[in-house]
């Protein structure tokens, strides 16, 4: 693709916004392509893909260009001509860009192979804590699974539609896709296409949803006419797999914090067919407590470090913190000890995660076993990111005894 100095504009400014502005990159992409409508889907892609590469590899490319990060624009021109290059392409003469030092670029590179932090790009701090809770061998295939492209995986809405039609419908619109066999209603599609202007998105037969976080409703043994309580629920991807399990049967109270995350729940819900869902919001305790043992099903999918979902994410490595961590695991044991009054006798929830450190996962479960004795692990799932090529996932399977 020919370069547009345009274009390369708009990288650098997204990297100024999403490392000096703290803007996540999502959301910086969105705000670009918003306020430039003229730009078509090549010009949209390439933007897309080069502040994402950039963002993921950020520490690598400084340390290639042999200096700290900083807010520089010229520089950051040239931090853009140095990944173009490594990406095996060649530069048009632009000032701009700078000079390009192959020599220097090939000495740097084959230095920081010596070094894991800055051959995966990982903050130093990061890097140390997930060694020290993985062990070495396992962060090192961690760290490079992680650096990798995240798939476009879908879930077939089975309220909507069945395996068989979708697929027809796939063929029929020349959208090359892949079945995967050990996730029931799961489909990656082979090429990337804008998924919201689909008929089948608008008709609610799909939703964007990895692989591994289709894997949590089902664990949590979910059955027609159940009252299941979606206690984290966000925006409700979970929440209405949970639906399409229950056969749209029952009831589910998806709750939550931020109230706009729930009514982006209720306009998903009505496209995919679903009515009985009731949001709440969480406002004080209270919400909680008027809940007190109600649940068949309970379903915490807590705040995280994310550290699981970097392929998609991957500014989160530069945006976490040590304090960050800290607090996130306070709140997470906050979250199962308090919450966990709203199961029933007999009932059973699942506490998940989509991080890879065991302080979140593990040892935070161990923690709530000891201090509730009326509660029994029944089953986990540690989901590597390196073994599975999807999220990394952690989910433990309790039961009120």
């Amino acid at each position: 693709m020919r370069l547009h100095k345009n274009l390369v504009a708009a990288v650098v400014k997204a990297l100024q916004d999403i490392f000096w502005n703290g803007r996540y990159a999502d959301k910086t992409i969105e705000y670009i392509f918003k306020h430039n409508k003229k730009w078509g889907a090549r010009d949209r892609a390439f933007i897309a893909n080069s502040v994402y590469e950039m963002v993921r590899w950020w520490r690598l490319l400084w340390f290639i260009k042999g200096e700290e990060p900083v807010n520089d624009e010229q520089k950051i021109w040239n931090l853009f001509a140095i990944w173009y290059t490594t990406e095996g392409n060649e530069l048009p003469e632009w000032h701009e860009l700078g000079t390009v030092n192959h020599n220097l670029i090939k000495s740097r590179w084959e230095k920081a192979q010596k070094i894991r932090d800055i051959i995966h790009s990982y903050p130093k701090w990061l890097d140390n804590l997930a060694a020290k809770e993985l062990g070495d061998k396992v962060w090192e295939n961690e760290a490079a699974a992680l650096n990798k492209h995240a798939n476009l995986v879908l879930r077939c809405n089975t309220l909507k539609t069945g395996i068989q039609e979708l697929k027809k419908y796939f063929e029929e619109n020349n959208i090359k896709y892949e079945q995967l066999f050990d996730y029931p209603d799961a489909f990656i599609l082979e090429n990337r296409i804008n998924i919201f202007r689909l008929e089948a998105f608008k008709n609610g037969w799909i939703e964007i949803q990895d692989a591994s976080s289709q894997l949590v409703a089902p664990f949590l043994d979910i059955k027609p006419g159940m009252r299941v309580i979606d206690a984290c629920a966000g925006a409700g991807g979970k929440t209405l797999h949970i639906a399409a399990l229950m056969k749209n049967k029952g009831k589910i109270i998806a709750m939550d914090t931020e109230e706009w995350k729930l009514k982006e729940l209720r306009k998903r819900s009505s496209r995919c067919g679903v009515d009985i869902i009731e949001t709440k919001v969480i406002d004080s305790q209270k919400t909680i407590k008027r809940l007190k043992e109600s649940a068949d099903r309970l379903l915490l999918d807590v705040p995280c470090s994310g550290l699981g979902v970097l392929r998609r994410n991957p500014d989160t490595k530069w945006k976490l913190s040590p304090e960050f961590i800290a607090d996130v695991k306070k709140k997470q044991q906050e979250i199962i000890r308090t919450y966990s009054e709203m199961l029933k006798s007999g009932g059973k929830m699942v506490y998940a995660t989509c991080s890879i450190l065991p302080s979140e996962n593990q040892e935070q479960v161990n923690i709530f076993l000891k201090e509730n004795s009326n509660f029994k692990l029944l089953e986990e799932k540690i989901i590597l990111p390196s073994v599975s090529e999807f999220d990394g996932f952690y989910m433990a399977l309790i039961e009120k005894k």
